[in-house]
C-alpha cells in the first residue's frame, strides 16, 4: 500500500471518529433527545356515533395532544361529553366539540336537533313515499311541492289540477325513525313511514294546510343549491289533458242601440212689426187744431208714409 492511500485511511478514520463523537455528545445533552411539547387534554370519539344518538363514557375518551393542534371549543372532560346528544355525525378518532353536540341538560332524542324558533313537521308516507326513488336522506334539502285536484269547471283556467312550489331549500331532520343516513344512501320506499323537514313555524302552517286540502311531494336539491327561484305554476292546462273539455265561448259583443233622431220643429213664425203711435198736428188757419193719431208700422216707415 502506497503511503498516499495509507494518508487518506487515517484521515478518513479521524473524520469519521470526530462526527461520531460529536453525534453522541449532541445526543447527551438535556432536552435534545425528547423535545418537550406542550400537551392539553381533548375528549375523541372510540368509535363512529351517529347523529342524533345520546353520548355514553364508552362511546368516549381522553387524549393528550399538542397543544396547537386542539380545535377551539374542544373539551377536555368526559364528564362534560356524556349525556349530550350529537348533532352532527362522529368519526372514530374525531375531537369533540361543543358544536357538534346539543347543550348541556338538553332534551334528548329528535327535538334535541331543532334549534330555537324552528320546528319539525312530519310529512305523511302516502304523499312522500315514492318521492326520488328512496333516495332522499337526512341532511338532504328538498322543495315541497303542493299538488291540488278539483273539479274542472268552464271557467277553471287550470284545466281540474295544478302543481305549485310551496317550500324551497327545506332541510330533512328524519327518514321515517332514521336521523344519519344509511351506509348504503338509500331507505327503502315500502317501509318509509314519514319524513320529518325542519321549518319556521309559518311554513309549519303552510305544511298542514297543504296536507289536508292537496297532496305533497318532495324535490332532492343539491346539497350546495340554496337559490330561491320562481318556478311558473303548472296546470293541466299546460300539458293539455284538458283538450276534449268543451271550451268557454267567448261573450258576445254587447249591442248599442241608437235612439231616433227627433222629427224637425216646423219654423216660427215671424215675429209680428212693431206698431208706434204717431200724432198728427192739424192746424186751421194760425189755429191748430185737434190732432189725429195713427198707427205707423217700420214698412210704412220704410215707404215715407
Amino acid at each position: 500500500m502506497s503511503a498516499r492511500s495509507v494518508i487518506i485511511l487515517v484521515l478518513a478514520l479521524l473524520f469519521g471518529g470526530s462526527a461520531a463523537v460529536g453525534v453522541n455528545l449532541l445526543r447527551l445533552r438535556p432536552g435534545m433527545a425528547n423535545p418537550k411539547v406542550d400537551t392539553v387534554p381533548v375528549v375523541v370519539a372510540i368509535a363512529d356515533v351517529p347523529r342524533g344518538q345520546l353520548l355514553t363514557a364508552t362511546l368516549v375518551k381522553v387524549r393528550q395532544v399538542p397543544k396547537d393542534q386542539a380545535p377551539p371549543g374542544a373539551l377536555s372532560r368526559v364528564e362534560d361529553a356524556i349525556n349530550r346528544t350529537v348533532k352532527n355525525p362522529l368519526f372514530q378518532g374525531d375531537t369533540l366539540v361543543d358544536a357538534k353536540l346539543t347543550p348541556p341538560g338538553s332534551s334528548r332524542g329528535l327535538s334535541a336537533l331543532v334549534p330555537k324558533g324552528m320546528r319539525a313537521v312530519a310529512i305523511r308516507v302516502p304523499d312522500v313515499a315514492t318521492g326520488v326513488a328512496g333516495f332522499i336522506q337526512p341532511e338532504n334539502f328538498v322543495d315541497v311541492l303542493l299538488t291540488v285536484n278539483q273539479t274542472a269547471q268552464n271557467e277553471d283556467e287550470t284545466g281540474g289540477a295544478s302543481t305549485t312550489t310551496l317550500l324551497q331549500h327545506v332541510r330533512i331532520l328524519a327518514v321515517d325513525q332514521i336521523v344519519d343516513a344509511p351506509a348504503n344512501n338509500k331507505v327503502d320506499p315500502n317501509q318509509l313511514r314519514s319524513v320529518t323537514l325542519l321549518v319556521t313555524p309559518d311554513q309549519s302552517n303552510m305544511i298542514e294546510l297543504g296536507q289536508n286540502k292537496g297532496t305533497l311531494h318532495l324535490s332532492l336539491r343539491n346539497q350546495d343549491d340554496d337559490s330561491e327561484v320562481k318556478p311558473k305554476v303548472a296546470t293541466m292546462a299546460d300539458i293539455q289533458f284538458h283538450r276534449d273539455r268543451p271550451k268557454k265561448e267567448p261573450a258576445p259583443a254587447p249591442v248599442v242601440v241608437k235612439a231616433p233622431e227627433p222629427a224637425p220643429l216646423p219654423p216660427l213664425p215671424p215675429p209680428a212689426p212693431e206698431v208706434k203711435k204717431v200724432v198728427i198736428r192739424t192746424f186751421r188757419g194760425l189755429q191748430e187744431g185737434p190732432g189725429i193719431t195713427v198707427l205707423q208700422t217700420p214698412a210704412d216707415d220704410s215707404t215715407g208714409r
